[in-house]
């Protein structure tokens, strides 16, 4: 009898082991399915025909694999598809015996039934191309907060631990933005309306001006989108048309327009927009971009294609305002100097206190004289240069700047190159005279601080392929030598010496 009690009981505890699975099991598919409505929900229903979103087209009619269809395409399509005959069809006895015949025979000749859910994503349309539903969730937190928006000083701090030089750019930009923000937040100050803050900043080639604004998006967290300018066409011809501008800070927000509409875009190379001069041609790409950004700057809604950089009839569009967009303008302005020296030149007296023609010739900050005069005669058009209220300069690097750009900010060049040996137990060092010999030879190229990074990877090259080879190698102190090709690097060997107390000994390279 206990033989059988046992199996008994064996067998009650196997039932209720395949119940507590089936019970978990399904536990679990509720759970998938509930974080599957909850990716769905987070995005708008877009018409399979005619790609406009719910907020749009009003509540959809459900079809099967995830196909939404609005109220207009469907109506559409029953009217055409009740004007076509099937009846008539069905009723001619040719027609049916081939149709009956391929069936019977071979099938459909060349056709396979495709699933079109399969061929773009959930419901035909991929989730890059869906646009986020609102929230409209009662006590949420705003997405920006007065309190929360750090004042002038620091986020200049900020700035100081990965931009060397450019004190006034820092400050200028600072201000602007702390100031931006305040009437984002705030929308409004005893019924006053502030003006937006959009700026202009003019500097040579390499001296900091994106990587300025990329530092400044990451300090805020908020939604950055850099773009180039010389793409940039009037609307109906080849290029990008000028509303891709805020289609890019779109998708850099996660299709989340809200947060779109409280983001930095950065327009590089704005001086490729100058009007043309002595040209019969129609300047598609120059005064006619500016006069189109027009109303992007002094903020306007407008409508911008969704996941793609034109708009056609497969692509859905998003309604943005581009009221509190911060705008941010960068360019070389090439040739700038020689409009300014101009200027300056034509200011000269005759007599013995009369100044030299030369005089402005060696002077290396001459950009910063700049004024809305000499932008005009560049080929800017005055009606943008008014919504670009803040003008500033940034200076040219030179050798000082230079050093310290390769050793002090955060994320500096040696820094970077320091860490990669750290990864081999290989200490990296520079002397003074290298870094004067890296920041010359950066001097001669004329490009700014991207020459730093072009001769640094010329001479690391050698050091970094030979050092995995010997685990013996400890430290590797790079020479003014070395840089200019007349010498070798100096390399510590390890050594057990009791001698030496950093267990490194000395060989000459």
């Amino acid at each position: 009898m206990s033989e059988f009690d046992e199996k008994d009981k064996e067998q009650e505890n196997d039932s209720h082991e395949i119940e507590s699975r089936k019970e978990t099991g399904g536990n679990e598919d509720s759970k998938e399915k509930a974080e599957t409505e909850k990716k769905e929900n987070v995005y708008e229903d877009v018409c399979f025909i005619c790609r406009r979103p719910e907020s749009k087209t009003g509540k959809m009619f459900k079809l099967p694999n995830n196909i939404s269809v609005c109220n207009d395409c469907m109506h559409k399509t029953m009217d055409t598809v009740s004007q076509f005959d099937y009846q008539g069809m069905l009723n001619n006895p040719a027609f049916m015996n081939d149709l009956n015949k391929t069936m019977s025979d071979k099938g459909y000749p060349n056709i396979r039934f495709v699933n079109i859910s399969d061929l773009q994503g959930e419901g035909g349309i991929p989730n890059k191309q869906k646009i986020r539903k609102k929230k409209k969730e009662p006590g949420q937190e705003p997405v920006l907060d007065i309190r929360n928006i750090p004042p002038p000083h620091r986020i200049k701090a900020q700035l100081d631990d990965y931009v060397i030089g450019q004190e006034h750019a820092k400050k200028v930009i600072s201000v602007a933005v702390y100031n931006h923000y305040k009437r984002v937040a705030t929308d409004t100050m005893d019924e006053i309306e502030i003006e937006k803050s959009n700026m202009l900043m003019i500097g040579p080639t390499g001296c900091g001006k994106t990587y300025l604004v990329k530092t400044l998006a990451k300090l805020l967290d908020v939604p950055l989108a850099i773009t180039d300018a010389t793409s940039l066409t009037e609307a109906g011809y080849i290029g990008d048309d000028i509303e891709s501008v805020v289609s890019k800070l779109l998708a850099a927000a996660g299709n989340d327009t809200e947060k779109a509409e409280r983001g930095i875009i950065f327009i590089d190379e704005i001086d490729k927009i100058a009007k043309k001069k002595n040209t019969t041609s129609r300047d598609v790409s120059g005064e006619s971009v500016q006069q189109g950004m027009l109303r992007l700057l002094e903020g306007a809604e407008v409508e911008v294609p969704v996941g793609a950089n034109s708009k056609n009839a497969m692509v859905p569009l998003a309604t943005i305002n581009t009221r509190n967009i911060l705008f941010i303008c960068g360019g070389a302005f090439p040739d700038l100097e020689e409009i300014i020296k101009q200027r300056l030149k034509k200011q000269t007296s005759i007599g013995f206190h009369a100044e030299l023609k030369d005089k402005y010739d060696k002077e290396t900050d001459l950009i910063s004289r700049v004024t809305i005069e000499d932008l005009k005669k560049f080929g800017m058009i005055p009606e943008f240069l008014g919504r670009l209220p803040v003008v500033y300069t940034l200076k040219a690097l030179d050798k000082e700047m230079m050093i310290k750009i390769l050793k002090e900010p955060k994320n500096a060049i040696l820094k970077q190159y320091q860490k990669l040996l750290e990864l081999d137990e290989v200490k990296l060092e520079f002397d003074e005279g290298a870094l004067e010999a890296i920041a010359e030879k950066a001097m001669k190229k004329d490009i700014g601080a991207r020459a730093l990074r072009a001769i640094i990877e010329e001479f690391m090259l050698d050091i970094m392929y030979e050092i995995p080879k010997d685990d013996n190698i400890g430290r590797v102190i790079i020479t003014r030598e070395y840089i200019e090709g007349t010498g070798g690097p100096v390399i510590d060997i390890r050594s057990a010496s009791a001698a030496n107390p950093d267990g490194l000994k000395l060989i000459e390279g």
